[in-house]
């Protein structure tokens, strides 16, 4: 690459979650969800700047404490549980446009909030697959903890079970089923003019980025918040 790239990177971490209220702003080893986002991206070279969309006036301020920038707030109908994430992404990337003091972005990279064990080298690692694939949108994944192919079912009118897959494509061994990738929130590299005129972040050309299971950890619930303290500590006591 002749010169280093620019991407910006964007928090986005609404107020509200039903699974796990205030989730955001609760603290894991000793730093909350969102300003521990915000110090991962700082610590990637290629991020030039770390901005926050949100919501949520409480999380903005935090965002900024920890050296991120809050130059807009998220509408309303745009934070809802049902609120599309890609029109989040839009919204931010058509605000900084729209401001002399910012303007287009190239590149955008998203961290979220939820996925606080990841390192810079998961979020660099996605970004320079983005640009060396050529890809629209690249994320990080892992192998899906449960396949389709083998243990996964739907229920039919009746309420019996039937195979997601269908009889025809019938596997008896997790060995034998294709390989199945599971998409976990670490980071999502993408070309902003891809977002601002896709309606499906996932219908372009995308590049998978593999990352450690023990570093992919999704926080939703209060469960899986408890398991990312267990995978914290656990670190911590192994000095990692």
């Amino acid at each position: 690459m002749a010169s280093e790239p620019k991407f910006t990177g964007f928090i986005f971490a609404r107020g509200g979650s039903k699974g796990l209220p205030g989730k955001n702003l609760r603290p894991l080893g000793g730093m909350s969800l969102v300003r521990r986002a915000v110090e991962t991206a700082r610590a990637c070279s290629w991020i030039q700047r770390v901005v926050v969309s949100t919501d949520d006036p409480s999380i903005a301020a935090a965002a900024k404490e920890a050296g991120a920038e809050a130059p807009f707030m998220r509408p309303a109908e745009l934070a809802q549980d049902d609120s599309p994430e890609l029109l989040a992404w839009q919204h931010a990337l058509k605000s900084l446009a729209a401001m002399p003091e910012y303007g287009p972005v190239e590149y955008m990279v998203s961290l979220p909030a939820v996925a606080p064990l990841r390192q810079p080298q998961d979020v660099e690692a996605c970004m320079r697959a983005l640009l060396e694939s050529g890809a629209d949108m690249a994320f990080t994944v892992k192998e899906a903890e449960a396949s389709p192919y083998f243990v996964m079912f739907t229920k039919d009118e009746d309420g019996f079970a039937q195979r997601l897959m269908g009889d025809e494509q019938v596997v008896f061994r997790r060995q034998d089923a294709p390989e199945v990738l599971q998409v976990v929130p670490v980071a999502y590299a993408a070309r902003a003019d891809y977002v601002l005129r896709t309606d499906n972040l996932f219908a372009g050309k995308l590049k998978p980025v593999p990352v450690p299971p023990e570093r992919a950890v999704d926080i939703d619930t209060e469960l899986d918040f408890l398991w990312a303290e267990f995978l914290w500590n656990r670190q911590a006591a192994k000095g990692e």
